[in-house]
């Protein structure tokens, strides 16, 4: 499942027997380790992963999960999470990950498109920190999953006594579905409609190969496996046979850590988490040689924390992926590459790329417009939609997901932003991303998101809203003369708000909705 390049292979096989495999050629060796917020750690051999999971899978099996069906797992990054998954995916099920943190609303219209047979689940019951809470302290009738059967941590506990022997191989078809609270805030679900399996060294031979995944590594997961990118790599690199390092939640100093310790061959980092650890004291002494392969992905890169990054560990070893969960198609770039076309996220890998305008026509090359891709194959999109009508498609196949951009004359991609975060400023387009990358390089600024406000004179106005380091607080007026010095006047914010908490999901995403009642709100006062 880790190839952008083609179809899967007429000898592919189920994850569950694969992992069954596993367990027989080394039972006794590590197969996840699990990194706990304390620095303590929990691991779990190949033989104790296998009979764990068939015993989940046959307590899942009398809750009535079976082949088609749909298990959602709503659970913080533990072991338990990736045993779920493995259970459900052994019984031919769909699985869809939520995170344990959503807003009610938000969840429970998930729960109604996916319409789940079973649902595994933690849900977080306040403002609480969960490592705070234990799982007797959780009411689940404060809840209402109306008639659908769930199971909490503690009801995991009923496997222990059943029957850890192989069961029958079942290819889930589809395997795997994402939530997303899409740009509207209106939920949906992107379904991978394809057979969840693959054949061994599939990962290696595809995508993983080409940022730097080789057999035989350790593997690092700081993400949350309710985010597509953790959740799939995760179980890529389990299916060929590498050992998984998660983290129950990212810190920065730990994530350094664990790198060193276990000799991470590869990870994968939003750039967010990247910020935070260049900015931990010693960051440039940690010793990551271990390391073949970088890969970040699902937000822009401010350019000074991919060169601290480059400088630690070597640009070769520092890969960009864009793309969506839809996998209409894929850019990589290698960051020596980068280096000649900086703020490029690569050329298209096993895909085509077109840049169009509102009307569909073709934009000149070096020209914003919405990117649109098909896939080298002429296949249709390995995705589709519960909740929300399909992506744009062009009358030859190129489909789009929003995303605006240009391409340079060598097809090189150049992204800008989503339509719908553009802003556009007496009659000139800002993109945030870009003000953003300057603002991430403020010393007293931790975080940043910026966004478009109605106003009068401007229609909107760039807006910035700032997360200052611990014990900072930058004057806008400082804050101004550092964006006048980096950008043209009109992109430099007209507006700043220091904010003692921010919007930014655990996968690095901020939900620029969230930030528009609060600042419209502040600017009518």
């Amino acid at each position: 499942m880790g190839d952008v390049e083609g179809p899967i292979s007429p000898d592919a096989i189920s994850y569950g027997r694969r992992l069954g495999d596993l367990a027989r050629e080394r039972p006794d060796a590590l197969a996840l380790i699990f990194a706990r917020r304390d620095g303590t750690e929990r691991g779990h051999t190949w033989r104790e992963l296998d009979r764990a999971s068939n015993r989940l899978a046959r307590l899942f099996a009398a809750h009535g999960l079976r082949q088609g069906d749909w298990l959602v797992i709503g659970l913080f990054n533990r072991p338990e999470h990736t045993l779920a998954t493995l259970a459900g995916w052994k019984l031919g099920a769909c699985v869809l990950p939520l995170s344990a943190r959503l807003p009610r609303a938000e969840r429970d219209g998930l729960l109604a498109l996916a319409d789940p047979a079973l649902v595994v689940e933690d849900w977080d019951p306040g403002d609480r920190d969960p490592a705070d809470r234990h799982v007797s302290e959780f009411d689940h009738a404060a809840f209402d999953l109306g008639d659908r059967p769930r199971l909490g941590l503690a009801g995991l506990d009923q496997a222990r006594g059943l029957d850890p022997g192989p069961l029958p191989d079942r290819i889930a078809h589809p395997g795997k579905a994402v939530g997303s609270g899409g740009s509207t805030g209106r939920p949906k679900i992107i379904v991978d409609p394809r057979p969840w399996a693959a054949e061994p060294g599939d990962t290696f031979r595809g995508l993983g190969g080409r940022v730097g995944m080789r057999e035989g590594q350790n593997v690092l997961i700081p993400g949350p496996l309710y985010h597509n990118a953790p959740y799939c790599w995760s179980h890529w690199a389990l299916f060929e046979g590498s050992t998984v390092v998660l983290m129950e939640r990212f810190d920065a100093e730990l994530a350094l850590d664990l790198l060193e310790r276990h000799r991470i061959g590869w990870t994968t980092l939003v750039p967010t988490m990247m910020q935070r650890m260049a900015r931990v004291e010693g960051f440039e002494r940690r010793d990551l040689s271990a390391l073949d392969g970088l890969m970040h992905t699902a937000a822009p890169c401010p350019p000074w924390v991919k060169r601290r990054w480059m400088d630690l560990v070597g640009p070769e070893k520092v890969f960009e992926a864009f793309g969506a969960t839809e996998a209409i198609g894929t850019t990589i770039i290698r960051s020596d590459e980068w280096l000649a076309h900086e703020g490029s996220v690569g050329r298209p890998v096993g895909c085509e790329v077109r840049v169009l305008d509102e009307d569909g026509r073709e934009r000149p090359t070096g020209e914003v417009g919405e990117l649109y891709f098909r896939l080298a194959s002429s296949a249709p999109p390995d995705y589709e939609y519960r909740g929300s009508p399909p992506a744009p498609v062009t009358p030859d196949g190129f489909v789009t997901v929003g995303d605006l951009g240009w391409v340079d004359e060598e097809g090189y991609v150049f992204p800008a932003d989503r339509r719908t975060d553009l802003i556009i400023s007496g009659g000139a387009n800002v993109y945030p991303r870009e003000v953003e990358a300057v603002l991430t390089e403020h010393p007293q600024v931790r975080d940043v998101a910026v966004i478009g406000l109605p106003d009068d004179e401007w229609g909107q106005r760039v807006h910035a809203v700032i997360l200052p380091v611990k014990g900072a607080s930058p004057s806008p007026a400082e804050l101004e003369a550092f964006c006048r010095a980096r950008l043209v006047s009109y992109k430099v914010p007209k507006s700043f708000e220091l904010v003692p908490d921010f919007p930014r999901d655990e996968s690095g995403k901020i939900r620029r909705t969230t930030l528009r009642p609060t600042s419209a709100a502040l600017r009518r006062r």
